[in-house]
Formats: C-alpha cells, structure tokens, sequence
C-alpha cells in the first residue's frame, strides 16, 4: 500500500505546487477540445477498437510501474519507437482520412484559388432536377457529382473524359441502360459535366443501411472524401438520394433538390463575391500606397 501510496504522490505534488495563469487556463481549454475531437474522431472509426487494446497495455504499465516489474517496464520503454511506427502503419486510413477533411476546410486555399468555373447556372440547376426525376420515373440508376471547392481531378482520370455542356437530354443518354457510358459516376464543375464512368471511394460507415447498393457507399464515400455534393438515383426504387459530408439523405423531392441546389450555388457565388472584394481592397491598398510614395517623392 505505500508503494501505492508513494506512487500517486509523486503524480499530485507537482500538480499541487504550480500557479496557474489565465493563459494557462486558456491553453488547458485549447489541449481539451483538441483532445476531445480526437477522441470523437477515434470513436467514428475502427480505430476505436485498437485504441481500447492501446488502453489495455498502457493500463497494464501503470500496473508494472506501480508493483516495480522490471523486465516489463524495459520491454515498454525498448519498444516505445518500433510501436510509434506500428501505429502510423495501423492507423494510416484513418489518418489519411482526417487530413482529408482537415484539407475539406479550407482555412487557408480560400484566398489563393478562384471558383468561377465551379459556380453553375439557374439552367444547369434546373437541367439537374429535369434529368434526375425523369431518370428516377423509369428506375434507371444515377450517379451524379457535382464538384465544388475540392477538386476532384483523380476521379476524373478514372473515366472518360467529356468536357460537355451539361443538359438533361446528355444526362440521361449516358446513364441509359446497355450504352458504353451508364456504368459508374458522371462529375459536374460549373455548367459542364467533365467526365463519366468515375471510380468512386465506396464508404466503410457501417451505420450505413445494409439495404443500400454500391452507387449510394459510393456516394458517401465521395462525400467523405471531398465537399462534393452527390445525387444517386436508384435503380431498383427509383428513389432519389443525396449524400454531403458523409451524411445520405433518402427519398428526396423535387423542390427540395432543387432548392438544395439553389442553396450552394449562392454559396458558391459569394464566396467569389467575398475572394473578389479581398483583392480588390488589397489592390486599392497598394493603388493607394503607391500614390502615398509617389506624392512624398515630389515633395
């Protein structure tokens, strides 16, 4: 018992003897929050399941530093490099998948790229919804995936290039039953459809209903993977889904996909709005200092 005793002494007393600041409590705060959406990251993937094994075996070396077992405790602290590397090995999808959707944010490429090609017209909007209903009144599967701040150039390469202004008529005769075309995604930047028969990343959300084919997993796997905005009809339904952000939502209407759609192309505009008037005053600004220069030369 006064080894334990000793043990958890040792961990307070320092705690006790510090004096905290307000910035101290602020980054206390910052640690917390940063810790608790790594948690719930970890808690949405498999790797929740390694990480109660990772919990187990540092359980169980807190257990070996408490009782003083030796050779244990060297083959932990021996083994501490090669396990770092274990875990970049076990855990690389799913850390590939939060850089991802760390990137999806765009806290920074906001100001360094443009999205003129990636805004779509009222008659693009309404082409989408003509196409898609018409497509779901005769049960023949869709995949349509309109691209928006991430590009989704990969995908891309996996089909066919089209590069082809986007109409209702065009959607339809490739997702038509028996044409070379019908298989796999057709992406959509701006009012052109680029590419057809896309590979798409199938999602592994297991809280996915074991109902759904493999056009709408692809669907949420895109939308896991990227901003894109996906409309799937469905071939044996005829139902029309959407997924974003790697949410699907089933058994969607005519007016409300049209006015979903509505909705991101105004996000779309005034965000170039808003890019557009940043440079703008940045330019006004140099314009101005310049002058300023110019004007204290002369003098």
């Amino acid at each position: 018992m006064a080894t334990i005793r000793d043990f958890f002494q040792d961990i307070i007393s320092p705690i006790t003897m510090m004096k905290f600041s307000i910035m101290d409590v602020i980054e206390i705060l910052i640690i917390a929050v940063l810790i608790y959406n790594i948690i719930k990251w970890v808690r949405d993937t498999k790797a929740w399941v390694l990480m109660k094994g990772i919990l187990v075996l540092f359980l169980f070396y807190v257990l070996a530093t408490i009782l003083g077992f030796d050779a244990i405790l060297w083959i932990f602290q021996n083994g501490v490099a090669v396990g770092i590397t274990a875990l970049v090995i076990l855990f690389q999808p799913e850390l590939r998948k939060a850089l991802e959707q760390l990137g999806k944010r765009n806290i920074v490429t906001p100001f360094f790229e443009t999205q003129e090609e990636n805004v779509f017209s009222d008659e693009t909007i309404n082409e989408i919804v003509k196409a898609t209903y018409e497509l779901a009144r005769t049960r023949t599967g869709a995949l349509i995936v309109i691209e928006r701040a991430v590009k989704l150039g990969d995908y891309e390469q996996t089909g066919i290039a089209l590069d082809a202004k986007l109409t209702s008529q065009l959607l339809i005769n490739i997702f038509e039953h028996n044409t070379p075309l019908h298989d796999g995604a057709v992406i959509v930047r701006g009012n052109r459809i680029t590419s057809a028969t896309c590979y798409l990343p199938l999602s592994e959300n297991t809280k996915l209903s074991k109902d759904l084919g493999t056009r709408h997993r692809a669907a949420v796997g895109i939308s896991e993977a990227t901003d894109s905005f996906t409309i799937v009809v469905s071939e044996e339904t005829g139902g029309v889904a959407i997924a974003e952000n790697g949410e699907l939502t089933r058994r969607v209407g005519r007016e409300l996909l049209h006015d979903r759609l509505i909705e991101l192309q105004n996000k779309s505009e005034n965000t170039l709005d808003n890019r557009k008037n940043i440079f703008s005053r940045a330019a006004n600004i140099a314009r101005n200092s310049v002058a300023a220069g110019r004007k204290a030369n002369n003098k």
